[in-house]
């Protein structure tokens, strides 16, 4: 077929009450979406070959493309059957809302059906706004150890990169619950209510319960195990010979072998530096700890536990995994993974804060740049509870928005602004959500006074108005996608066998920013509560539709870093 030749579905009928029939249309997915194109063409065979648009300059012309170079590999230069075009809108025009499929010469374009689009996501909110609980066999449970919580460290010593870990740490906890695990965090902070309190400024409820089940049987039992095992040589007196064993520093108790265990046993992945290690109680307690948690998992769930630690700790973590796994044969039952953070460096005249400090200064930050913007009106316990949560979103996009696994770069130079027009800050996250949140407090104020009447029935809007280019994109690169985004988060869980665990970390905090950055540009040209004029009423109402999907987005991802969104700008 040639160059520009097209073949078009009809026109679907999509007037003021077409969304009666939206519940009945097809979900849209674009994962499922590019896998029916892929197979249509047979692009697996030898790569990848449809590409979603995102740009707004390449949504005006099409939605997907199978680049020339590309379908040159599966058909000779590039150019497809007579009859594909036809055979794929007959097969899969409706179900991915292909309007028009072309052959150009950039190669093969399709147009999306995006009145029937727009009808379809803006009518089923909820099956694009809330995270897709994963379909399990059996239920599984996490158990998520935190290396920086253990011991009794408190809030003063605790350094950035601890404070990176903790909040990767209880991010993942909420994307998990969200995805349908059973979620278990490790230490109790029950005897640490300093720790608790500093955690709480950033929205974290760490495990901090009175009722939890002792840990010395289990450390009496460990000592036990350890007196008797092969792996062990003690720094206690050997009562047949009277004599002691072995000469240990002032507090171990114990030096067992872990490489003669990881030789044993052919476990892979660890260290290969692992030899030896010095137990001292403290260390018997930890493990006591996980253990207790693991016994509280129903026996037929399964188990992963997950050591959070930092890069300078990992060493020391591998050393409790394998100790976990001489003392206990409940091990078996739980895989056990690493996910360490690399190290956060600082520069700036403020290089050497610790975590406590960190917040401080940041804190202090943004009252500066708050009371430049708002003036004096910023007092009072409500301003210093908006401040608070927006530090808190600050520092949580400034340690997360990077890959765990790399190193981050933070500058506390005194001169840095944290305000709300830097695109790349979580306080331009903040700032933009609560434009929405004004938004809509201006529409229902205005319903109040009678200027416009109250937000009709879904079925009652008719979509194809959402024609601005603006809308197009904020549709199909975040409400369609938002589901998807979330589920990379976690995608590698099941994806691999290694100790070390990938977590797609930083993939949400991208996704806001992004979203934060296009719906500013649409918000500061289009003017969404328009005249109270009836025939402008309708555009209106299909408009905020569009924004309460875009709240519920913003809602849902920032809920995950227990960020409280903000009600008033």
């Amino acid at each position: 077929m040639g160059s520009g030749v097209a073949i078009k579905m009809a026109q679907p009928c999509t007037g003021g009450g077409a969304a009666v029939a939206a519940a009945a249309a097809p979900e849209f997915s674009l994962a499922s979406c590019a896998a029916a194109l892929e197979a249509a063409l047979g692009g697996g065979r030898d790569g990848r070959v449809w590409f979603k648009e995102s740009s707004g300059r390449n949504l005006r012309s099409r939605d997907w493309i199978a680049p020339r170079g590309a379908l040159s590999k599966l058909y000779p230069q590039g150019q497809v059957p007579g009859d594909f075009i036809e055979r794929l809108l007959s097969e899969y025009g409706h179900r991915l809302y292909i309007r028009s499929c072309i052959q150009t010469g950039a190669g093969l374009v399709i147009h999306l059906d995006h009145p029937a689009l727009f009808q379809q996501v803006l009518s089923n909110l909820p099956l694009y706004t809330r995270p897709l609980m994963s379909v399990l066999p059996k239920r599984k449970c996490v158990i998520l150890n935190c290396a920086p919580l253990q011991g009794s460290r408190g809030p003063e010593s605790m350094t950035i990169n601890h404070l990176r870990t903790i909040l990767l740490a209880d991010h993942l906890a909420e994307v998990l619950r969200q995805q349908g695990y059973v979620v278990r965090a490790v230490p109790n902070l029950q005897q640490n209510a300093e720790v608790c309190k500093f955690l709480k400024s950033f929205g974290v409820n760490w495990t901090s319960s009175l009722e939890t089940v002792s840990d010395d049987r289990n450390v009496s039992d460990f000592k036990k195990i350890l007196s008797e095992s092969v792996y062990t040589e003690c720094g206690q007196l050997d009562t047949l010979s009277n004599q002691t064993c072995l000469t240990l520093p002032k507090g171990v108790d114990y030096k067992v072998n872990l490489r003669l265990f990881l030789k044993e046993k052919e476990l892979e992945g660890y260290d290969t530096n692992l030899n030896v290690a010095l137990v001292q109680e403290e260390t018997l307690r930890q493990v006591a700890e996980l253990q207790n948690t693991v016994l509280q998992v129903d026996a037929a769930d399964q188990c992963t536990a997950i050591h959070m630690v930092g890069c300078e700790e990992e060493f020391q973590q591998q050393k409790i995994d394998v100790l976990w796994r001489i003392l206990s044969s409940e091990t078996d039952r739980v895989t056990q993974r690493h996910l360490v953070c690399g190290p956060v460096r600082t520069k700036g005249e403020h290089s050497h804060l610790s975590a406590v400090q960190y917040f401080q200064f940041r804190k202090s930050q943004m009252l500066e740049a708050s009371v430049m913007k708002y003036g004096n009106i910023v007092q009072g316990d409500s301003w210093a509870e908006i401040i608070n949560n927006m530090t808190s979103a600050v520092i949580k996009f400034e340690l997360l928005a990077t890959s765990h696994r790399n190193p981050l770069n933070l500058d506390l130079a005194q001169g840095v602004n944290i305000s709300t027009k830097g695109t790349r800050s979580g306080a331009f996250v903040m700032y933009n959500c609560a434009r929405l949140a004004t938004l809509f407090d201006h529409f229902n104020n205005s319903v109040e006074k009678g200027l416009y009447p109250r937000f009709p029935e879904i079925s009652q809007l008719n979509f194809p108005v959402l024609r601005e280019e603006g809308e197009w994109l904020l549709l199909y690169n975040y409400i369609i996608p938002f589901r998807e985004a979330f589920a990379q988060i976690t995608h590698s869980m099941s994806s691999t066998k290694d100790i070390h665990l990938n977590v797609n970390s930083e993939t949400l905090c991208k996704f806001l920013v992004n979203l934060s950055m296009d719906f500013s540009s649409y918000y500061n040209r289009v003017h969404i509560l328009g005249e109270p004029l009836e025939h402008l009423f309708n555009q209106m109402f299909t408009r905020l539709q569009l924004m309460k999907g875009l709240r519920e987005v913003f809602h849902t991802a920032l809920g995950t870093f227990h960020i409280l969104p903000p009600s008033q700008l």
